[in-house]
């Protein structure tokens, strides 16, 4: 991707779970798009929450908008500066799966 390609972009400042994070200068949470981590205090969600958390805190991300939610988070489809795209690291890691209601199968786990 090239940079005009991107919406945003940022240092990740907090991970709320396995599929939301801060960037800092964002007055919103960012949700993953394309990713479905199990929630905190469900079985995977820890693992899932330190997995991310070790991928992007304190890291640069750069992000694509794709939607906001009901709750009015940011649903974006972000990548570390190496290239690697977080939900399809996060579903290679195994603690989360593609989110195939809204992914479309663009990660092809469907």
């Amino acid at each position: 991707m090239t940079p005009s390609r991107f919406d945003f972009a940022g240092q990740v400042n907090r991970v709320v779970d396995g599929d939301t994070f801060w960037i800092s200068g964002q007055r919103t949470r960012i949700r993953v798009w394309g990713l479905d981590a199990p929630e905190i205090g469900r079985a995977g969600g820890s693992a899932a929450t330190a997995q991310l958390s070790g991928l992007v805190s304190g890291r640069s991300v750069q992000c694509r908008l794709r939607d906001v939610d009901r709750y009015g988070r940011i649903v974006g489809q972000c990548w570390l500066p190496d290239g690697r795209d977080i939900a399809a690291a996060m579903i290679a890691s195994g603690t989360a799966r593609e989110y195939c209601r809204f992914s479309g199968n663009y990660y092809g786990t469907c």
